[in-house]
């Protein structure tokens, strides 16, 4: 359980700088099965774009949901969806993972969908 505090105490301290920034925020959920990203507004009342190894669209051609080439694909559909809604810069939060394996093949991904952060 202390793992899992320390992760929150990451977390909280990182989207508390990213408040001041005053961007849309891209947030990572990572699960044993599957991963799941979504871009909240600026004052993160509202969920603007989502993506998760669960979507039909996403799950095409994997293998399983968790894995770095479906990271990669996660984030390409984020990355899509938050420039068909207008949204090029945002603040990456990673949630207090590790930026490491699929949390990195995520960002990367989404950074060549033409995403800023």
């Amino acid at each position: 359980m202390e793992k899992k505090i320390a992760r929150l105490r990451r977390a909280k301290s990182t989207r508390a700088h990213i408040r001041e920034l005053g961007v849309p925020r891209l947030s990572v959920l990572r699960t044993g099965q599957h991963l799941y990203a979504q871009l909240f507004s600026a004052d993160g009342s509202k969920v603007l774009a989502a993506a998760s190894t669960t979507q039909a669209d996403v799950r095409e051609g994997l293998k399983n949901g968790k894995n770095v080439e479906a990271a990669a694909k996660v984030g390409q559909a984020i990355a899509q969806k938050a420039r068909a809604a207008g949204i090029e810069r945002v603040a990456f939060d990673r949630s207090g993972y590790r930026y490491h394996g699929r949390v990195k093949a995520l960002a990367d991904a989404a950074r060549e969908g033409g995403l800023q952060f």
